[in-house]
């Protein structure tokens, strides 16, 4: 029954993903790509520590964890990018 639950949240979890990939390449202005962007971070997290939890191993949380501290930051150095026109001052 587990199985079961974690095959339907890794589809819903991936046609988010999918979702997110139409807003990036459609979105009509910069900020529906940078939140696009972020909220894409947050669906590849989920679907790693899905992974994980059925695959039985733990180096998938480790990962999801990296991948949510540079996805964070990236955001901010997008957003600041936008707005200001550079990164560093």
């Amino acid at each position: 029954m587990v199985t079961y639950a974690l095959f339907f949240a890794l589809g819903c979890f991936g046609l988010g993903l999918l979702c997110n990939l139409w807003r990036i390449t459609r979105g009509p202005d910069n900020s529906d790509r940078i939140l696009a962007l972020d909220t894409m971070v947050i669906n590849v997290i989920s679907l790693m520590v899905l992974y994980g939890i059925w695959r039985g191993t733990a180096i998938y949380f480790e990962a999801s964890m990296l991948i949510a501290m540079v996805g964070f930051v990236s955001t901010v150095a997008y957003c600041r990018f936008v707005l200001r026109g550079d990164i560093i001052e």
